[in-house]
């Protein structure tokens, strides 16, 4: 884990994280999801568009709000572009699988989850949870180990939608699979390793698609343990994806079949 990420200290033998959120979509959908914000930093300077919106609701829920000077921001800042606003925020409140599947029976849907086999860089993440928000998608299952967690590079990159979305972070994927199929939820892993393409596959009803990492895609025991296997047609000479590409190819199929059912 990049320390830069976060600020660590240890409470009760359990890691307590601070984050931040930066950049000016991002704090707008943190302040307007009701979510607690423990302070919010404003670049000193001139205050157009969106920035006096931040100021305006941050002021009704009565959050503090300090300027600083450029060269302070700048310091702070974990990304490349904050445009000019900071939001500092307890650990994200990562939840449980069950939780997830609360949500689909609550909305009287079928589940409809993401599972992640090991996606590191945060860029991809973000990405993922903002095609999963806007698709309609349950929930998203991530490892604790060895892959990326919600921080903020990945708020960020989601524009917002991580506040939007459930996220279960667990000590083993295949477990979670387990977990998932016992609950009746049909488990498609996505892998060139297959003869059938991901349109030519029935992908209604209780759903997880497991993707896998940016270079070595699923780990093989998670792959032997998904119910089938679908590939992306790859017609040029790069025969892979960016993780967030295949992501969305794949969950917009299942949202068009459930459309069309």
């Amino acid at each position: 884990m990049n320390k830069s990420d976060f600020t660590k200290r240890n409470i009760n033998e359990k890691e307590i994280y601070e984050d931040q959120v930066e950049g000016r979509n991002a704090v707008l959908e943190l302040l307007e999801s009701g979510k607690d914000i423990n302070k919010i930093f404003i670049e000193k300077g001139n205050k157009q568009g969106s920035i006096n919106k931040i100021i305006g609701v941050a002021k009704e829920r009565k959050i503090v709000i300090t300027e600083i000077d450029k060269a302070k921001f700048n310091t702070m800042s974990q990304t490349e572009n904050p445009q000019g606003v900071i939001a500092i925020i307890p650990p994200f409140d990562y939840c449980d699988i069950y939780d997830i599947m609360a949500v689909a029976k609550n909305n009287k849907e079928d589940v409809f989850i993401l599972v992640l086999d090991g996606i590191e860089d945060p860029h991809n993440l973000g990405s993922i949870i903002r095609t999963a928000e806007t698709a309609g998608v349950h929930g998203i299952v991530i490892p604790k180990r060895r892959a990326a967690s919600v921080n903020s590079t990945v708020a960020k990159v989601s524009a917002g939608a991580v506040e939007h979305m459930k996220i279960a972070r667990v000590n083993n994927i295949n477990d979670a699979i387990n977990t998932l199929k016992k609950e009746g939820v049909w488990v498609c892993g996505t892998d060139m390793d297959t003869n059938k393409y991901y349109y030519n596959q029935d992908l209604t009803g209780p759903l997880a698609i497991v993707i896998g990492s940016e270079g070595y895609g699923m780990s093989r025991l998670v792959k032997e343990n998904c119910d089938f296997l679908v590939k992306i047609p790859m017609k040029g000479k790069i025969t892979s994806l960016n993780a967030s590409v295949s992501t969305g190819i794949v969950v917009y199929e299942a949202v068009k079949q459930r459309i069309i059912k």
